[in-house]
């Protein structure tokens, strides 16, 4: 499938993938209708800081993944939906796990339902590495268990299931795609890599972390939309799972030292026991198999390994560096 010219929606837009992805997909020429989240600010999210050129083009549509009629009004027309909309954040599943219920898993069945109404000629469903839990087996392939370790991946594993049972029910053109963890500009503090980033950038030098220990395979943010892209336009993706990952994993404590080498910071690590997982729910290993990428779409890392992990972190730094980035981020409270 050639997305050029195709009318495009994609929940989620205003978010850090989505809004990376959202703009790729205008410069390729494709009518995008982007769904933000509403709100009375009339904020678009990170797109508010897209450039002109790019929000001329778009079609904002403002609302609410757990609103079917809303969903099934803003899908009207369009070919394909990427849908990325989701709460994300591991330790505030913990705290309001029914919310993740409600956006998750129902918002992923107004999507389908609407796409299998209207006719929707592909949907491209958003996973996480987080369904796999703590590797079995490394790397990990798409054949790997299913783990919900935390109330944020048992419902990204029941909105999987929905998207795969709609193909497999009704027919539903459904590819799922599997980011593993991916980093990059725009990017919440909740996250590893932005903790890190903004703390130094800051002026701190007692950085405030959790687990130093888990590996990870991350991801740099234009890989992952070169993914999306990637299963979207492929003819062999529909009913697949397919992850997209670097095919390297790094422990955090080493991931740290990287940075803090990159942006020449002497620092001291203090742990934080608000940052911690509760133990059986910390997920210890992840590290991607992404060969089915590569064999159904052709997609490779082009940030893999650790030169590629610098170049990504040092586009990264030099993003959150800039005062007019760092100033959105509040370096000295824990964002859950």
């Amino acid at each position: 499938m050639n997305l050029k010219n195709k009318k495009i929606l994609i929940t989620g837009s205003d978010g850090f993938i989505g809004s990376h992805l959202t703009e790729a997909l205008v410069r390729m020429g494709c009518n995008v209708r982007a769904v933000v989240y509403y709100n009375s600010f009339n904020s678009w999210g990170w797109l508010d800081d897209s450039p002109e050129e790019i929000k001329k083009e778009l079609n904002v549509f403002a609302g609410d993944v757990r609103d079917p009629h809303g969903m099934k009004n803003a899908m009207q027309g369009c070919d394909v939906v990427f849908h990325l909309a989701a709460l994300i954040a591991i330790p505030y599943s913990y705290h309001s796990p029914d919310t993740y219920v409600d956006t998750n898993i129902k918002g992923t069945l107004n999507i389908l339902q609407a796409a299998r109404e209207l006719g929707i000629e592909k949907v491209i469903h958003t996973s996480t590495s987080e369904v796999y839990g703590t590797a079995r087996y490394v790397p990990i392939d798409e054949e790997h268990p299913l783990q919900g370790q935390s109330p944020y991946s048992a419902t990204k594993i029941g909105a999987d299931q929905i998207a795969l049972s709609f193909y497999r029910s009704f027919d539903t053109p459904v590819s799922i795609i599997r980011p593993f963890n991916t980093y990059g500009p725009r990017q919440s503090a909740r996250a590893v890599i932005p903790t890190i980033i903004t703390q130094i950038a800051a002026g701190q030098r007692e950085l405030r972390l959790g687990s130093l220990h888990p590996t990870r395979d991350f991801s740099y943010i234009n890989d992952t939309v070169k993914g999306f892209i990637a299963v979207a336009e492929s003819e062999n993706s529909l009913g697949e799972v397919i992850n997209i990952g670097s095919n390297y994993e790094v422990s955090i404590a080493d991931l740290v030292q990287t940075i803090t080498a990159i942006m020449k910071a002497d620092i001291q690590i203090n742990t934080d026991d608000n940052r911690i997982r509760p133990e059986k729910s910390e997920v210890e290993r992840l590290w991607a198999d992404n060969k089915k990428a590569a064999h159904l779409t052709g997609w490779q890392p082009q940030y893999a390994g650790m030169e590629g992990l610098k170049r990504g972190l040092q586009e990264t730094i030099d993003w959150f560096s800039d005062p007019n980035n760092l100033k959105r981020y509040k370096t000295g409270v824990y964002n859950i």
